[in-house]
């Protein structure tokens, strides 16, 4: 058992790409754990795509020891996305620390997701240490930018720790910053056992390794143990820390950070923020746990070339075993067979579920176009939410849409504000607040549909900064708006996988844009193909995709001019059986093309 007071946990918080997974690398080499044979960078970063995108999906911890002054610290680390996306895992990590580590890039200075991380530690009630990295790059303004971060996040700029995650160089003031200034978990060892599982793991062998901060108690292996919020009682078969490979323990007393197993089969078999305590003397006082991740974007997967339903739902389950904060549930489609309609946290992590998809499992899929939730409120009183525009009633049923409503903080040089307010207001947003962090930095605040975000906003948004403009959001409810089902024809029969909500007043333009789009990238075929974009029965837009044709009359060579009549009509007659009978191939790229407001 370790002392209380020798025991140190935190997680490392930033904007993305500010080098937390590169600092975590650092103090796993100061503190001796990892030697420089086995080191490798991202260490943590256990999966293959994290490595290649170079950016953290899942937070990641490990326990080192540190000597300072003649005593042995332990200090548990917890690595955490940068991207909104994952903020949840944040709010995880967070759950199970004392102390955040706010890294800032020397050169980029405090962004979007750096504010938002903060704040979240702030009310958290967190004890913070400002973190000024790559301090060994060219530009770096490590004073500058402590200064800055002193005026936006309200961190005192003299307490900055100064580092380099590349070279090492202030690693050593970091270590002894984290020992000094983050306070020693609180907790009574001899307690009733409350124990926090902050996160969850599919073991090949073993079933569910459940990642655990005890607050109370002592948790031994043998113990009898009840999940609190799912009802279960499960016996301990090993208990552990991650130093940073799993390593068993005797036990994990109150402050400590580690896993444990108890036969825990699968995901849906525990809760994530549930509570663990001794089945013969539980706790009377369970911890708050999380909220459920909420899923804001949803598409639908359904199997291409190749595969069958049975192999895409195959590898659906064995991908949800390994990330439960995505969903699937079955749907039908006339155009593409039986699919699966999946929910998301964010654009990111849906192009991660599909090249996990097809790298882990070897499936091809087609994958529609992403929608977000809209609110329906009927004319007879009952709300419901929709996930899809094929869920969306009749609307002579309909008396009012409410799309989701997000707050937008971007944070931008001050010569960009022009293009960037402008961008917002293409995007319908409505101006908040503007706040001046410095003579180059400005922070502008927006309301604006989720709609209007989730698909190439931050593209744009970097393209009119130059680079250097950054956002972050957070769903702050519904609002009703004018909102109306286009449906997209081909061949006169409506492709439900390509129907989309827009508001009405984009709904022509985007309609032309989409149907135009459509035209280019499916291919012709030995008959007439129509392209049509309907709001009900009113056509807004029409293309053509014109035949395949073969001069039939090429072997007439004189003769009467009949002759070549009938060939041509017997042509004529053969292309509108076939349109009647034949069925178009739609590629993967046109269902995609949705995707684009600007299309």
């Amino acid at each position: 058992m370790v002392k209380l007071s020798l025991i140190r946990n935190f997680s490392i918080v930033a904007h993305i790409d500010h080098g937390k997974s590169t600092l975590a690398d650092r103090i796993l080499e100061r503190t001796g754990v990892i030697s420089a044979r086995d080191m490798r960078e991202q260490f943590l970063d256990d999966m293959d795509l994290e490595r290649e995108m170079g950016i953290t999906i899942k937070a990641n911890r490990a326990t080192v020891p540190y000597d300072f002054e003649d005593r042995t610290y332990m200090l548990n680390l917890l690595d955490t996305p940068g991207h909104v996306d994952f903020h949840y895992e944040v709010s995880r990590a967070l759950a199970a620390c004392e102390g955040v580590l706010v890294v800032v890039d020397a050169t980029q200075g405090v962004q979007a997701q750096t504010v938002a991380n903060a704040y979240l530690a702030a009310e958290a009630d967190r004890e913070i240490i400002l973190v000024v990295n790559k301090i060994d790059l060219p530009a770096a303004r490590p004073e500058d930018i402590a200064l800055e971060a002193e005026q936006v996040l309200g961190l005192d700029a003299a307490e900055a720790v100064f580092t380099s995650a590349k070279t090492g160089a202030g690693v050593d003031e970091l270590l002894r910053a984290i020992v000094r200034r983050i306070p020693p978990p609180t907790g009574d060892p001899g307690g009733r056992l409350r124990a926090l599982i902050y996160d969850a793991k599919p073991d090949p062998h073993r079933g569910i390794i459940s990642h655990t901060r005890v607050f109370d108690g002592t948790l031994m292996r043998g113990d009898r143990v009840d999940l609190v919020a799912v009802g279960r009682k499960y016996q301990v078969t090993e208990v552990g820390k991650f130093m940073p490979k799993p390593t068993p323990v005797d036990s994990l007393s109150a402050g400590e950070v580690g896993y444990l197993f108890a036969g825990i089969k699968t995901l849906a078999d525990v809760n994530i923020g549930d509570t663990v305590t001794h089945s013969a003397h539980p706790t009377d006082n369970p911890l708050p746990g999380y909220a459920p991740p909420q899923q804001m974007v949803f598409c639908d997967f359904y199997p291409g070339v190749g595969c069958t339903t049975a192999q895409l739902r195959e590898a659906m389950e064995k991908l949800w075993l390994n990330d439960s904060s995505f969903t699937y549930v079955t749907v039908s489609s006339d155009a593409l067979g039986i699919g699966f309609r999946c929910g998301f946290l964010g654009l990111l992590h849906m192009r991660i579920i599909q090249e996990r998809l097809e790298r882990e499992s070897d499936i091809a899929v087609v994958q529609t176009a992403p929608t977000v939730t809209y609110e329906v409120l009927r004319k007879d009183g009952i709300s419901k939410r929709i996930e899809s525009p094929s869920e969306l009633p009749d609307m002579s049923e309909v008396q009012e849409i409410r799309e989701p409503v997000v707050d937008v903080s971007m944070l931008i040089p001050a010569e960009s504000v022009g293009p960037a307010m402008q961008l917002s207001m293409d995007r319908r947003g409505k101006h908040q607040k503007t706040e001046y962090l410095s003579p180059t930095r400005v922070m502008l605040i927006y309301k604006m549909p989720l709609c209007e975000i989730i698909y190439d906003f931050y593209d744009k948004l970097k393209t009119c900064t130059r680079g250097y403009g950054t956002a972050d959001y957070e769903l702050s409810g519904y609002q009703a708006g004018d909102m109306v089902r286009m449906d997209i024809l081909v061949n006169g029969v409506p492709i439900d996988a390509l129907s989309v909500i827009v508001h009405s007043d984009k709904a022509t333009v985007r309609g032309r844009k989409l149907i135009s789009r459509l035209k280019k990238e499916i291919g012709r075929h030995m008959f007439e193909i129509p392209l049509q974009a309907a709001i009900g029965a009113r056509i807004i837009a029409r293309e053509t995709i014109p035949p395949f044709r073969k001069d039939v009359t090429a072997k007439c060579y004189g003769g009467d001019v009949t002759r070549k009549r009938k060939l041509l009509e017997k042509q004529k007659e053969g292309k509108r059986r076939m349109k009647t009978v034949g069925n178009v191939s739609i590629p993967q790229e046109a269902f995609m093309s949705v995707l684009d407001p600007e299309n």
